[in-house]
This record gives C-alpha cells, sequence and structure tokens, in this order.
C-alpha cells in the first residue's frame, strides 16, 4: 500500500505544471549553457602562423589537408574557455533560476548532490538529470550544425592529457567538481553572505575549474559536457572519469557540508529519519491538495 501511494504521489508531482517548468528549465538551461561552453573550445581564433609555414594550398588542394592546417594552427585559450562557461553558467542561472522551485541545476553531479542532502526529491532528479543529458546532446547537435567542417574535429571531447593516467585525472575531476558544488551548496543556504551573488560565485568556479583542469583532463566538472561531444564523436574511451570524479566531488561537497561545517545529522541514522520525514511530509502536502482541489 506505500509503495503504491508513493508511485501515486510520484506521478501527480510530475503531472504539475510547476514540475514541468522545472524540467523544461533544466533542458533549455543545459542546452544554452553547454552550446555557449562548447563553441568557445571548437571555435577559437586562429593563433598566427609562423613565416615560413605552409599554407593551406601549398600543400595540395583536398579538404583534408586544409583541415590538417587548420588544426595545426588552432589551440584552445584555457582563460577564454573558463571564462566562456563560468559567463554561460551566470547568465543562464540569473536567468532561468527564478523561475524554478529551487534553482537549475545543469549538472548531474549537482543534481545528485541536492538528492544526497535531501533538497531534491529522487523522482525529480532523475528526470533533471535526464532532460540535462539531453540537453548537451541537443547543445552538440546544433553546435556540429552552425560549426565550418574544417574546425569541427572532436567538437570539445574530453580526453586525458599525454602522460596523465586515468586514476590522476579522476582526482583532478573530483577536485574541481568538489569546489564546484561546494560553492553551489553554500551559496545556496538561506543566511549565506554569498546569496546574494551566488550565480556569480559559481561562475567564478567554473571558470577557475577550467584553469585549473583544461591541460590535464579538459576539464569536465559536469557529466553531462562530457556525454554531449562523446555522443557526437562516438568516442567513450575514459568516459568513466568524467562520470566518477565528479559525482565522487559532489558528494564529498554535501558531505563536507552536512556533517562539518553545518552539521545536520549526527549519524546515518538521522539522514534516514530526515528522509521518512520528508517523504512522509510530501504525502500529507499531496493529500490536502487532494481533499481540497479549489485551493
Amino acid at each position: 500500500m506505500r509503495l503504491l501511494s508513493g508511485l501515486a504521489l510520484v506521478l501527480k508531482d510530475i503531472g504539475t505544471l510547476s514540475f514541468l517548468r522545472d524540467v523544461l528549465c533544466e533542458f533549455v538551461g543545459t542546452a544554452l549553457f553547454l552550446f555557449a561552453g562548447l563553441a568557445s573550445v571548437v571555435l577559437w581564433r586562429a593563433a598566427p602562423v609562423p613565416e615560413g609555414s605552409p599554407g593551406p594550398d601549398s600543400a595540395g588542394t583536398a579538404g583534408g589537408t586544409a583541415a590538417a592546417f587548420l588544426s595545426a594552427c588552432l589551440a584552445p585559450d584555457p582563460l577564454r574557455v573558463g571564462l566562456a562557461f563560468g559567463t554561460a553558467l551566470t547568465l543562464v542561472s540569473v536567468c532561468l533560476g527564478p523561475a524554478t522551485s529551487g534553482g537549475v541545476h545543469l549538472n548531474p553531479a549537482v543534481t545528485l548532490a541536492m538528492v544526497a542532502g535531501l533538497r531534491t526529491n529522487p523522482w525529480r532528479a532523475v528526470l533533471y538529470v535526464g532532460v540535462q543529458l539531453l540537453g548537451a546532446v541537443s547543445a552538440c547537435a546544433l553546435l556540429l550544425g552552425v560549426t565550418p567542417t574544417p574546425l569541427r574535429g572532436q567538437m570539445g571531447l574530453n580526453d586525458l592529457a599525454t602522460g596523465v593516467c586515468s586514476y590522476q585525472a579522476f582526482a583532478v575531476e573530483t577536485a574541481v567538481t568538489f569546489l564546484l558544488v561546494l560553492c553551489v551548496i553554500v551559496a545556496a543556504r538561506p543566511k549565506s553572505p554569498l546569496r546574494q551573488m551566488g550565480s556569480a560565485v559559481v561562475g567564478l568556479s567554473v571558470t577557475l575549474g577550467h584553469l585549473v583542469a583544461m591541460g590535464l583532463t579538459g576539464c569536465g566538472m559536469n557529466p553531462a559536457r562530457s556525454f554531449g561531444p562523446a555522443v557526437m564523436a562516438q568516442n567513450f574511451h575514459n568516459h568513466w572519469v568524467y562520470w566518477a570524479g565528479p559525482c565522487s566531488g559532489a558528494l564529498l561537497a554535501i558531505g563536507l557540508h552536512d556533517l562539518l561545517l553545518h552539521p545536520r545529522w549526527g549519524c546515518p541514522g538521522d539522514w534516514l529519519a530526515e528522509l521518512r520525514e520528508v517523504f512522509l511530509k510530501e504525502q500529507r502536502k499531496q493529500a490536502r491538495c487532494q481533499e481540497r482541489p479549489g485551493e
């Protein structure tokens, strides 16, 4: 009976206008954020060509030669890419966050942290992650359509730098995502001094993460950001790093905040008790809404 009651609660919540608006904002926000950020990776300006270097026409007329020449002349700028991702996240959060019931996540790792901290319902989190991944693929597909053929390359595909092993990359991704999620949680706290400029603080943490990790892992920090280009390129080599690292960092951040910095629970039993309380509270709230449909 409890299972059926819980299932009815989930279906009722999914059908509300508030939930549909939250899901739509997650999809649109993730697509806009990643389109702007990944465009800075793919469409960077060519570096000056040294004198005496062969031009695209000197080695032949084949399209592949021009593509190889352009690829050799281009190099990503970590500062430019970091500013693009950080600014895009800040603007999307400011524009779409107030329209949602709890702000936009735009990142499966952030959503995982919110579930672990009992700030988001599990059933909402599952759909949030689904539309975030769909938004990432949509952003990459749109970017692929507007990118000139010689510049497409790997479409911002994350990969490990030469000499970096997968476990080192895992540690880097864990560290930078830990900082990002900690900033998100602290900025979202009601009495936090960062609350008024929370979006800017989170954007700065993304920029800093790129400055630290881009030369090592390409800087994922967001499984959706890594998933979209991997789908477009059909290349999932070392892809586990860009899920396990950010998710581990997110769980460490929420654990540090809720257990040490601003303790909410003394033991795992307290967490389970609050989980049951939150779930039962949602059931009672839904029952009252069914009894008074006119309110």
